[in-house]
C-alpha cells in the first residue's frame, strides 16, 4: 500500500522516515520529495508497505502524531493523474512584442 505522507519537518530524512513506519510493519521504500531546484524537503512524501493490514495499523498511529512540533498527516496515496504534455516549444511567431494601439494609422515611433 503506497501512503502519503504531510507535515513533514523541513529536515526529515528518507531514512528517518522509513524508521517511523518500520514500528509497524515492512517497509520497501520511503522518500521525502525534494525540490528539484534547492534539493530541499518539501515537507512531504511517501511510504510503501506491502502488507496492507501493517499500513492501515501506521495510518491510524501515526496520523495526526507529533514528529519534530509537526503533526503528521497519513493518507493512502491516490494514484497518480494523467496529465496532459507540457508545450515548451517556442511557439508563436515573431513580431516586436508590446502593446498594439487601436488608433488607425498610428505611429508609436513617430511623435508630433
Amino acid at each position: 500500500m503506497n501512503l502519503y505522507v504531510s507535515n513533514l519537518p523541513y529536515t526529515m530524512t528518507d531514512e528517518e522516515l522509513q524508521r517511523e513506519f518500520a514500528a509497524f510493519g515492512n517497509v520497501s521504500s520511503a522518500r521525502v520529495v525534494k525540490d528539484r531546484e534547492t534539493g530541499r524537503s518539501r515537507g512531504f512524501g511517501f511510504v510503501e508497505m506491502p502488507v496492507e493490514s501493517e499500513a492501515l495499523t501506521a495510518i491510524n498511529a501515526l496520523n495526526t502524531k507529533e514528529v519534530g512540533g509537526r503533526p503528521l498527516r497519513v493518507i493512502e496515496a491516490r494514484p497518480k493523474e494523467e496529465r496532459p504534455p507540457r508545450n515548451f516549444g517556442g511557439g508563436g511567431g515573431g513580431g516586436g512584442g508590446g502593446k498594439r494601439d487601436s488608433r488607425e494609422g498610428w505611429d508609436r515611433n513617430k511623435r508630433s
